[in-house]
Formats: C-alpha cells, sequence, structure tokens
C-alpha cells in the first residue's frame, strides 16, 4: 500500500531520481555520492529460480519475487552488499588511471520511472521505482539491465539523501558483462 504525495512532493522525487540518473550516466561520480548518505546500505540481492509450489495455489505468496530473492535476509548470499566506504573507493576508482576495466569508460543512459513514495515516518520516505540501464561499451555488444530500487530516503529540508538501496534485478540468468555498475 502506498502512501499519499502530494503533486509537489512526487514532483520532488522524481527530480531527485532525474538527477540522480543524469550524474551517472554523465560520470559524475562524486556529485553522486553527495546524494548518498554516509550510513548508506546499498544491496543487490541474488535472484534464484524457484519453482511454484502449487500447494500454495490461490495464495499470492506461491509467485511472490520476494522468494526469489538471496541477499542479507535470507540464507543466500547478495552479489552486492555495500556501504558508503565501498561506493567511495569504487567512485575513486573511476578516476585512476590504472581503472583499466572501465577503459574506454561504458556509455549509459537510464531511465527512471514509475517513481512511488510507499511510506513516510518522520524524515523517512521509503520509495519504489523502476529502471532501465543501457549498457554499451565501445567495440562490444549493448545491453539492457531492468528492474526495480526499494530505496529509504532521508528528508531534510526538501533535499533527499539515499539511505537505503536495494536493487532487483530483472534476469534469469546472468549473461550480461559486469554487475559492477550503480543502479
Amino acid at each position: 500500500m502506498s502512501a499519499t504525495a502530494s503533486p509537489v512532493q512526487q514532483r520532488a522525487l522524481e527530480a531527485f531520481y532525474y538527477r540522480e540518473a543524469r550524474l551517472l550516466d554523465n560520470r559524475q561520480y562524486r556529485q553522486w555520492l553527495e546524494l548518498v548518505s554516509e550510513d548508506i546500505r546499498y544491496l543487490l540481492p541474488a535472484r534464484v529460480n524457484v519453482q511454484v509450489d502449487n500447494r500454495q495455489r490461490g495464495e499470492e505468496h506461491m509467485i511472490s519475487v520476494e522468494r526469489e530473492l538471496e541477499g542479507a535476509d535470507s540464507m543466500g548470499c547478495p552479489i552486492r552488499e555495500e556501504t558508503y566506504m565501498h561506493l567511495m573507493l569504487r567512485v575513486e576508482r573511476a578516476y585512476k588511471i590504472n581503472s583499466w576495466s572501465e577503459n574506454p569508460p561504458a556509455r549509459t543512459r537510464r531511465i527512471v520511472g514509475n517513481v512511488e513514495l510507499m511510506a513516510r515516518g518522520g524524515d523517512e520516505l521509503s520509495v519504489l521505482s523502476n529502471f532501465h540501464l543501457h549498457y554499451a561499451r565501445p567495440g562490444g555488444d549493448s545491453f539492457l539491465y531492468s528492474g526495480q530500487r526499494r530505496d529509504l530516503l532521508l528528508e531534510n529540508a526538501g533535499d533527499f539523501r539515499l539511505r537505503r538501496r536495494e536493487v532487483i534485478l530483472d534476469y534469469a540468468d546472468i549473461s550480461l558483462p559486469t554487475l559492477g555498475l550503480l543502479f
């Protein structure tokens, strides 16, 4: 169930996500890091292909996405579980002369939509958004990532900081070139 956002608040949330996408697509990673809270938890859970349990027929849990996720709160292992320090090191690594994995840098384009305020508690906002991320490497193939982001934002005087992000990728098998991207 979603919380009600005023039109002004909805526009502010969307503007935050559009700015974030622009900064990442323009490789302005240090400016992007300024949008992140120092107590961030950035998760990319693994996703498994589970069989449907027909004994649960008629129940939403039978086909729930939650059953497919392996993260810190489950028995499995997330693909990424990062803190501010991890993200800061990855940002600084992008500017090193010996950053061979991104030389030449990939070209990306993020399309963010379906931004929905799910809950509000004090200065914290729980927000869902969907994304498409086009990834192209010069001289290589192009790839399309898609998924959902489950974010916890801190709000201070109309300014937002990302405190938690869980990225749920839509994939069955990982055949993409890198999961080192920021989604």
